[in-house]
């Protein structure tokens, strides 16, 4: 699956817009074949602060509609389930997008820095900027 209308962003950009009301959401579609349903996940969407999260779900939510309900039984329910999702604005998939972001960002974090007081450091120069980190 790809992630769309994050094209040109960097790591940093997607976070601050993430901190100003942008969210990743994804939604589902179904269509349905007389006795046979496929209900189907759509690509992500970065939804950008202050912009509708339905908007991008239209075409998910019209293909659904025309050729979600003839599967019997699962037709009905799924397409019900999926309006009622795309309507909502989507399933919100920001928290696990943002941290496969992170843990794949080569710059997240590169400036944090650690105060490590001066009487803890070693005062052997060749361990002074070691830590003991436990397991």
């Amino acid at each position: 699956m790809s992630i769309k209308n994050i094209e040109g962003l960097t790591g940093d950009e997607i976070r601050d817009l993430v901190a100003r009301g942008g969210k990743f959401v994804m939604y589902k579609y179904c269509i349905s074949v007389i006795i046979m349903t496929f209900n189907r996940p759509s690509d992500f969407y970065f939804i950008h602060p202050g912009k509708s999260s339905i908007t991008p779900g239209l075409g998910y939510l019209f293909v659904s509609l025309f050729l979600g309900w003839w599967g019997i039984p699962w037709g009905p329910i799924y397409t019900i389930g999926n309006i009622s999702t795309i309507l909502g604005g989507g399933k919100d998939y920001t928290g696990e997008i943002l941290a496969h972001i992170n843990q794949n960002d080569p710059t997240y974090g590169a400036g944090a820095t650690y105060n490590i007081p001066a009487h803890i450091q070693s005062a052997n120069p060749e361990t002074a900027n070691t830590y003991n980190i436990p397991q």
